[in-house]
């Protein structure tokens, strides 16, 4: 329960930052759906310790990415 609390506030860190990266071309909602994508794709896996630093690399890569289609 202690990891899972832990892996939600390293989360929510997460969003903060990209939110603050991406403020000139993002809106908060897209930056949480991109971080929400890029956490999903990693539930049911076993090892969670690395999950929110993947979780940033996946999610500033979709706005990254996204970016660029403009």
């Amino acid at each position: 329960m202690a990891d899972r609390a832990r892996e939600d506030e390293a989360i929510r860190g997460v969003v903060e930052r990209l939110t603050d990266v991406f403020s000139a071309t993002r809106s908060p909602a897209e930056v949480e759906a991109a971080v929400a994508k890029a956490h999903a794709s990693f539930t049911g896996r076993p090892v969670r310790e690395f999950v929110p630093v993947l979780v940033e690399r996946k999610a500033r890569a979709l706005l990254s990415d996204s970016r660029a289609g403009q």
